[in-house]
């Protein structure tokens, strides 16, 4: 019988890293994940007609333990390997993406958006180290899911420089907060993952500032990453950011600065 574990071991997979691989039972391309979480190893195929899968525990080393308990960050060896597929291109000035920009007033060029041809998206890249590491493309048309991740990197869409984070939910409240001083951060679901929190730790300062009718989220999110980033701020919105009301633009940078 096929020994996967001997396979895992072999991997010598960090802590907090995850590798994508060709499946060794079904030789699906790239459908077999395996992630180290202190100690833990964890493995899955996500092809449908594939059922291997499972977990086991491994020797954390002495590096691992002393970066876990400092905070490091591990780079996931996955974001090397992403790519986007073939139908998502450079946006080229498509009717389609200039007037859903206008729509939102942000640039389609300052931001590097892509284009989805097939699915008619319009593609924000996910950047780390200058290198695309993901993406998430918003559907144009009746296209569902509304909102597409194209990788499974964990890392959030950013946009922006400074060492403040606006800590956001979607692509267009980030795009339309960042700035020179701040960094609009959108964590493009409805938790605050490990992933997200790691991030988050090169900031001086963090901002909450998720929907108005998600006041008990945003102050779960500020509680979770007081561990993480030393200032942790909360905005309390009249409307999202994205339709960027006066009083809540004008409260952003009161209390970014």
């Amino acid at each position: 019988m096929y020994n996967i574990y001997n396979t895992i071991s072999d991997l010598d997979i960090t802590n907090g890293e995850t590798r994508r691989m060709n499946c060794p039972s079904c030789n699906g391309y790239k459908t077999f994940t395996v992630t180290n979480n202190m100690g833990s190893l964890m493995w899955n195929c996500y092809k449908v007609s594939c059922n291997l899968s499972g977990s086991s525990r491994v020797k954390m080393s002495a590096n691992d333990i002393r970066t876990t308990f400092a905070g490091g960050i591990s780079k996931d060896k996955e974001a090397d390997v992403f790519e986007l597929p073939s139908s998502v291109m450079k946006h080229g000035g498509r009717t389609e993406v200039i007037d859903w920009c206008t729509r939102w007033d942000i640039d389609a060029d300052e931001l590097n958006l892509l284009y989805d041809v097939k699915e008619n998206r319009v593609v924000f890249p996910v950047v780390q180290d200058n290198n695309m590491v993901d993406a998430t493309g918003r559907s144009l048309g009746k296209k569902l899911p509304k909102w597409k991740r194209y990788g499974n990197s964990g890392l959030p869409y950013s946009f922006g420089c400074g060492s403040v984070a606006v800590v956001v939910e979607d692509c267009v409240s980030a795009a339309v907060v960042g700035s020179d001083v701040l960094v609009g951060v959108a964590v493009l679901g409805t938790s605050l993952s490990e992933s997200h929190k790691r991030y988050l730790m090169q900031f001086s300062t963090a901002i909450i500032a998720l929907d108005p009718d998600a006041l008990t989220k945003t102050l779960a999110f500020a509680k979770e990453l007081r561990g993480y980033v030393s200032d942790v701020r909360v905005l309390r919105l009249i409307d999202d950011l994205k339709y960027r009301n006066p009083n809540d633009i004008s409260n952003l940078h009161s209390i970014g600065v």
